[in-house]
């Protein structure tokens, strides 16, 4: 059964000058919203994750208490729920599926949050990774309308050697010959996606994590080749080649000034984030470093930067792997809510 809502776009023209022709905006809700509609967060989703895979973060007692906010967990365009390469019909389907930004997918949130709930003022937006981007996006566009944002594991743009990662997954997937070019249809390249992971596995956890062995210790797996077939190559046999592919693009152009609001003057973007701000970058993460993170803040007028202590690299900000970091970013969006 479906756990979610779909929001009816229209035709949306996205920055490629292309357009999503009935374009649906798939999101789930936690809590209610208020009398004053004052009590709301908004945390997109990451990385081909999908609003199921945010809500390690939610709970009762938790900072992000349903019982408290109102919670929207917006899923990107391409994740296979929002409109995507997977459920698009010709002819923009498959590979010829358009390039999505990060600012397409934040300007449809905001019309979502806007159009369909009347909603004027965000309390806060979170977001891990991917989430962290449109976290930056939304602090920007948006800047009096949102209050607070704590984007965590991620960055206002993407890296140059980010980028250069993301290029040696993209070619170990493509090079399956079984991937066709993306016409793939329902047999899926599978030596693609498990060659995907496995270039993946070498940059989601630190160096440390794997010297100390907490894939055996921790997270219980049985060897090395356990984690990277158990783990890594599970994890995205079970996604759309084409949906990750158009993921990654959003993901290697994530630049919060790459707009006609900012035209490239990524200092100007970040200048431009009212929000009280805390940045929480981990010491180890090897796609968004701290020194990226310690450039954005010195353009952001009202941020602090919290560098997490840790050896779980990118992952010390999800999916809910390493409980120890769970519980310092819980502590960071409690303080900062109640600021």
């Amino acid at each position: 059964m479906k756990d979610y809502d779909i929001y009816e776009l229209g035709d949306v023209v996205l920055q490629s000058q292309k357009t999503l022709r009935n374009c649906q905006l798939a999101y789930k809700t936690y809590g209610k919203l208020n009398e004053a509609k004052d009590n709301v967060i908004i945390y997109p989703t990451w990385y081909s994750g999908q609003h199921y895979e945010n809500e390690w973060l939610i709970g009762p007692g938790m900072a992000l208490d349903p019982e408290e906010y109102f919670i929207i967990i917006p899923n990107m365009l391409g994740n296979g729920l929002s409109t995507s390469p997977s459920n698009t019909a010709a002819p923009y389907n498959a590979s010829r599926f358009p390039n999505i930004t990060a600012y397409d997918n934040v300007r449809v949130q905001h019309r979502l949050v806007t159009e369909k709930f009347g909603i004027t003022k965000i309390k806060l937006v979170t977001g891990w990774s991917m989430g962290a981007l449109q976290t930056y996006h939304w602090g920007c566009l948006y800047p009096d309308m949102v209050e607070r944002i704590l984007p965590f594991q991620g960055s206002a743009k993407c890296s140059r050697h980010n980028f250069v990662f993301l290029e040696g997954a993209k070619a170990a997937l493509q090079a399956d010959a079984a991937f066709k070019d993306g016409w793939y249809g329902d047999t899926k390249p599978d030596k693609g996606l498990r060659a995907f992971g496995r270039v993946y596995a070498g940059w989601g956890f630190s160096q440390t994590f794997y010297r100390q062995k907490l894939d055996i210790d921790t997270m219980g797996y049985a060897s090395l080749e356990d984690f990277l077939v158990g783990f890594w190559e599970g994890l995205f046999l079970e996604r759309d080649p084409n949906n990750l592919l158009t993921m990654l693009w959003t993901w290697q152009n994530g630049d919060i000034s790459n707009n006609d609001v900012f035209k490239g003057d990524l200092k100007a973007a970040l200048g431009a984030i009212k929000a009280k701000a805390v940045v929480m970058p981990a010491s180890t993460d090897l796609y968004f470093p701290p020194e990226d993170n310690v450039l954005e803040v010195e353009c952001m007028p009202n941020a602090e930067l919290r560098v997490v202590d840790t050896v779980w690299g990118h992952f010390a900000g999800g999916p809910g792997t390493s409980p120890a970091d769970i519980k310092v970013l819980d502590e960071a969006l409690r303080e900062l809510l109640a600021s």
